[in-house]
């Protein structure tokens, strides 16, 4: 069965841009990219001039830069070129059913696309796109279970988000406001320089000529953003082992407790290195800081850098084009430096709340993973 078979099919057309306002004038109006992560788009902009118009209850697919994201209309709204109204015809087809029938065949839309500098997909590419032949019924039950998968996830979600607030609560309690550096606000602490209580530095350059396609994971800011969000690199590059252990045969190489940023750190994006299995990262585009362990836990070194970069970091990078971190930078920032038993405390509270925090990303997973068996 064809998609046309279970719903009307309107492609977008942008208005005059002189048409779109801010001031709420007219209808909602979405361009492209429907996914914002909700099942509901947020509006952005209204247009009062509006060409091509879709319905409550449409679902609107982005039909270009990204192919596939879908949301669901909850308003009439004004659909430019960038996106596709889906119709559905209420005796054929259920519109949450249509909503993760697309969300589920995304990497088939993207496939259909076509185009030289970004891809793009037609209206006679939706037209033929082929759909499970299911009685109304049926689809409204696979929906039904669907929807309850995804509150659940949803619920998850929030919560690992309340552990992290708890978290820097639990911080500013014991330490003061993020970013502020007042000794006296924190009983036995100190203040130095970031190069005096740990070594700050890099690696040794590596050659793109030099990357093989297997062998020792070699992680640039991008893998180091992903596996300080506990994520497995999705595509790191790699060196010979031969390589690998000449390059680090010092001290450049990092150790367990050492935290590694990329030097455009703007997310407060740190891994705490926790691993003795090789790797190496980028010369410059990575920063090592070796905290000396009489003086840091790397755990308070860990939220304290994270939360005073995320809010600072456009002050204490620099850069012309974008703020970026040097070496010499990180070396000359002042840190706040408590008595470390008071830090060892802080560390034992976070590895209790890690413990829930895996037990939730536990479950979170195997519910990502029924959600993926169950789509279409």
């Amino acid at each position: 069965m064809l998609l046309s078979d279970i719903c009307e099919i309107i492609m977008g057309q942008s208005p005059s841009s002189d048409s779109y306002n801010v001031k709420g004038q007219g209808l909602p109006f979405f361009q492209g990219n429907a996914d914002f992560g909700k099942l509901y788009p947020s509006v952005r902009l209204w247009c009062n001039c509006p060409i091509k118009k879709a319905e409550a209850g449409d679902l609107l697919v982005s039909v270009r830069a990204p192919i596939g994201a879908v949301n669901l209309a909850n308003q009439k709204c004004c659909i430019g070129r960038g996106l596709a109204a889906l119709r559905p015809y209420r005796d054929k087809c259920d519109a949450m059913y249509l909503y993760y029938l697309i969300k589920a065949g995304k990497n088939k839309l993207n496939w259909l696309g076509t185009g030289s500098t970004f891809k793009a997909i037609t209206r006679s590419s939706l037209l033929s796109f082929n759909v499970p032949d299911y009685c109304i019924a049926f689809q409204r039950k696979i929906s039904g279970k669907l929807w309850s998968v995804d509150k659940l996830i949803h619920q998850r979600n929030e919560q690992l988000k309340l552990f992290d607030l708890l978290i820097q609560s639990r911080f500013i309690e014991m330490f003061g406001n993020v970013g502020e550096i007042d000794k006296h606000k924190v009983h036995d602490a100190f203040v130095t320089k970031l190069g005096d209580v740990a070594n700050v530095k890099s690696s040794h350059r590596v050659f793109t000529s030099e990357f093989v396609e297997s062998g020792i994971p070699f992680y640039r800011g991008t893998e180091i953003g992903e596996l300080s969000n506990g994520q497995i690199p999705k595509h790191p590059f790699y060196i010979t082992r031969e390589h690998y252990e000449k390059l680090a045969n010092d001290d450049s190489r990092p150790k367990i407790g050492d935290l590694l940023l990329p030097s455009i750190c703007n997310n407060g994006q740190i891994w705490l290195v926790d691993t003795n299995k090789p790797f190496y990262y980028k010369d410059g585009r990575v920063l090592c800081i070796s905290p000396y362990p009489d003086v840091f836990n790397s755990i308070y070194l860990l939220y304290y850098l994270k939360y005073r970069l995320t809010y600072e970091y456009p002050k204490l990078g620099s850069g012309s084009t974008f703020a970026e971190f040097k070496i010499f930078q990180l070396k000359n920032m002042d840190v706040l430096v408590p008595n470390i038993m008071k830090q060892n405390l802080f560390a034992n509270f976070i590895h209790q709340v890690d413990k829930s925090k895996y037990r939730e990303a536990i479950f979170l997973y195997l519910l990502e993973d029924i959600r993926i068996c169950c789509n279409i």
